[in-house]
């Protein structure tokens, strides 16, 4: 399977969540990753770091490939992730870019 990132939305301005949408296609299929805002906030108060767009994308982009191959995605169009799970997802992509094993990922900024 092929997937592409595509857009990055704060729900609440499209669907009044409380929520970072990130868009990929998956073969050719949209699929919207929903990450909780306060997956941000708990980031910040355990670490006082943020947590950069692009560094949501690679979270999310993370995410996917474990639904992918667990099949949770099974067709669905949008995915919703919760605070724990998405915090699990950041610190295997912190791992993983650490140990050099993906592509750079930028660090959260202070």
């Amino acid at each position: 399977m092929h997937c592409v990132y595509q857009a990055l939305i704060v729900a609440i301005s499209t669907r009044h969540a409380d929520a970072v949408d990130v868009k990929f296609l998956a073969d050719g299929q949209p699929v919207w990753i929903a990450l909780p805002l306060a997956a941000w906030a708990e980031y910040k108060k355990r670490t006082g770091r943020f947590i950069s767009d692009p560094l949501a994308v690679q979270i999310a982009g993370h995410y996917l490939k474990d639904a992918l191959e667990s099949g949770l995605e099974s067709g669905r169009e949008m995915l919703t992730v919760g605070v724990d799970e998405m915090l699990r997802h950041l610190d295997a992509v912190i791992a993983e870019h650490r140990a050099g094993g993906t592509e750079a990922v930028p660090p959260s900024s202070q």
